[in-house]
């Protein structure tokens, strides 16, 4: 007599992690999300242990986390994992002030930002990339042709024009 269970946000062949309240701005946490999109997740750990930026290593655990829910809940190919998505959010801003001179203040913003991490198996991004590069390739072959056709007929024309220059000259 409950409610009803919530549907899955995720694929089954995806796995997803959710960081909330990470001490830093959306816009020097977006710089570290950049790094690891479309990465392979052993490759993307690797590039997060050894970034200079501060934020790295929470980003690092929130991808730990997004791995062995893949493991766990999914039962996934670890090795075969693609980071797919890496989406940033604002969240709440701390104010604070600092003293300045004359009685005055001047403003401090403390910036927080959520931050989901979303998995996939390598072997299924693959297959949807096929289709569209045999769609290019068919339509590249098409180019080419009408491109020839048109080298042709001004080669044509100009025959045309030295066939009615000999026919005056006789």
């Amino acid at each position: 007599m409950g409610k009803p269970a919530n549907k899955s946000r995720t694929q089954p062949n995806e796995s997803r992690a959710y960081g909330k309240y990470l001490r830093s701005s959306p816009q020097k946490l977006n710089l570290v999300a950049q790094t690891i999109r479309g990465k392979l997740a052993g490759r993307a750990l690797i590039d997060l242990e050894f970034s200079p930026r501060r934020i790295a290593q929470d980003v690092r655990k929130l991808l730990q986390s997004a791995i062995a829910n893949a493991e766990n809940n999914h039962a996934l190919d670890v090795d075969r994992l693609v980071v797919a998505e890496a989406t940033v959010g604002k969240t709440l801003v701390m104010k604070r002030f600092h003293a300045r001179a004359r009685g005055r203040s001047a403003p401090i913003e403390k910036p927080f930002s959520n931050m989901t991490i979303i998995l996939r198996e390598a072997g299924a991004e693959k297959a949807d990339k096929k289709p569209k590069k045999q769609k290019d390739a068919a339509a590249g072959e098409a180019k080419p042709k009408k491109q020839s056709d048109k080298k042709a007929q001004p080669k044509k024309a100009a025959a045309k024009k030295s066939e009615k220059s000999q026919g005056a000259e006789e």
